[in-house]
């Protein structure tokens, strides 16, 4: 497989519909391997849809209890979150299946292709991948593309969850996770690094795993206004670098006239000695920096600068990013994958630029994660949620296996009130988005935030009909 042919082989899935996972399981079948799996969600019921999905491109589908994992020649995929004590990893050691990561097998992929495009970076990942993946498909180029989450511009009735795109032209576009260090396994011709912050490991450890990112490539674009992007970027030849910018117009490509709307924006493209209008159907500075660093890739991949730009511009979003569900009453719901505090100040502050009120429903990912953020979750709360803003937290997401409950989300509501935020807990989700729409005004926004839930865009669409009926 180092070849990436994987035509002849029989893959094995575990967890098939994750995020990580299910286009991985797309690629794989678009290039004539035998792909089948399990899925946790599957055996409990939730988000049938995408399972029917992958049944209709042929993949089989079975119960997480060992019985899909059969013989000794399939390669037995997980990811690092999946447990030695799931029953398909404990048929696959007694079978002595070959085993690989989902990083590994992705990896491979990648690094087989001709043209390996990678997206790295805390913060912007999928956008970017698939503002590339518009930009090269609306070129001609034909690309495969690896995306962490689903492209508005390629889903249709029949295939809602394109999270993949599977293509016979030389660009294999994939987003690349530092979260478990797998980043070191890849070898992009063409590296986008869009920002480095504390989210999985130590600044130290981050930069290193970045660095030696960019560093394998043919050309790194890099965004100039991050210190620890900048910084790393300094240690190439100049000639490997493209730096993107909102701030230095001395950037190889610069924002200027930036022009916000609430769900657009606009601005002039300052590159190559040329001044050019850019209007996005995305909102928010941070996809303005997004869109540079899919210009950046694109023109690094030979793509022309009219390309690259009437390209981005057809980029309609991703799914969960920002994702205006509808509107009921003058009320819009908006359902975002914000789940660290980062991502969800970029979400709130997207929103304040324009006049309403906001109300917030954020489900955790874990208690984990809630421990660890705990402190920098609540001050960024209390600093964004303001005047007559709500937010409201609901217990977090538990989809089985041992958790320690030490921080809950009562304890992060209690830190946010006590720095003088409008914050409550309603610990069951349908009881807290309930209240919000009990509350919700002409004019307000409503916004569902959290990850690792696929069931959450069924809930902020459940909340526009409720909207609707409380309106009529």
């Amino acid at each position: 497989m180092h070849d990436g042919n994987v035509s002849d082989q029989r893959f094995f899935l575990v967890g098939i519909g994750g995020s990580g996972m299910m286009p991985l399981a797309m690629i794989l079948r678009g290039r004539g391997a035998t792909v089948s799996g399990s899925d946790r969600g599957l055996d409990q019921g939730r988000v049938p849809a995408k399972f029917d999905g992958l049944r209709a491109l042929g993949v089989d589908l079975f119960a997480q209890d060992g019985s899909g994992v059969a013989s000794p020649d399939q390669i037995v995929v997980a990811s690092a979150a999946v447990e030695e004590t799931v029953a398909d990893m404990v048929a696959a050691a007694k079978l002595g299946c070959r085993r690989l990561s989902r990083a590994e097998l992705n990896a491979a992929l990648f690094n087989a292709a001709a043209q390996p495009i990678g997206v790295a970076g805390t913060s912007g990942k999928s956008t970017v991948t698939g503002m590339i993946a518009t930009i090269l498909h609306a070129a001609g180029r034909d690309p495969t593309v690896m995306n962490g989450a689903v492209m508005k511009d390629f889903a249709t009735a029949d295939r809602p969850f394109a999270s993949a795109l599977v293509g016979q032209g030389t660009p294999y576009v994939s987003e690349v996770d530092e979260s478990d260090g797998s980043i070191a396994l890849y070898r992009p011709y063409v590296a986008v690094l869009n920002n480095v912050s504390l989210d999985h490991k130590t600044l130290d450890e981050l930069n290193r795993l970045f660095g030696d990112f960019i560093g394998h490539a043919r050309v790194a674009v890099v965004n100039a206004d991050n210190m620890d992007a900048a910084r790393l970027a300094m240690a190439l030849p100049p000639t490997r670098v493209t730096r993107f910018s909102l701030r230095d117009d001395s950037a190889d490509l610069f924002a200027a006239d930036i022009v916000a709307a609430p769900f657009a924006i606009r601005f002039t493209l300052v590159a190559r000695g040329e001044r050019m209008p850019v209007a996005l159907q995305v909102p928010g500075l941070h996809n303005v920096a997004n869109a540079l660093a899919a210009i950046g890739a694109a023109l690094a991949a030979d793509v022309s600068l009219a390309d690259a730009i009437s390209g981005v511009e057809r980029f309609t979003g991703l799914r969960r990013r920002f994702d205006l569900v509808g509107h009921a009453g003058d009320v819009a719901v908006i359902d975002d994958f914000g789940h660290n505090p980062d991502k969800i100040a970029a979400t709130l502050d997207t929103l304040h630029t324009f006049p309403g009120r906001l109300i917030a429903l954020f489900q955790p990912h874990g208690y984990g994660p809630l421990k660890v953020m705990r402190t920098e979750l609540a001050a960024m709360f209390a600093q964004r949620v303001r005047g007559d803003d709500l937010l409201v937290l609901c217990d977090p997401v538990y989809q089985g296996g041992t958790v320690t409950r030490e921080v809950t989300s009562a304890d992060v509501v209690r830190d946010v009130q006590l720095a003088g935020g409008q914050a409550l807990h309603i610990p069951d989700r349908a009881a807290a988005a309930a209240h919000c729409v009990a509350l919700a005004r002409r004019g307000d926004r409503i916004v569902v935030m959290g990850a690792r839930d696929d069931t959450l865009s069924l809930l902020a669409a459940e909340m526009v009909r409720m909207l609707g009926v409380k309106f009529a």
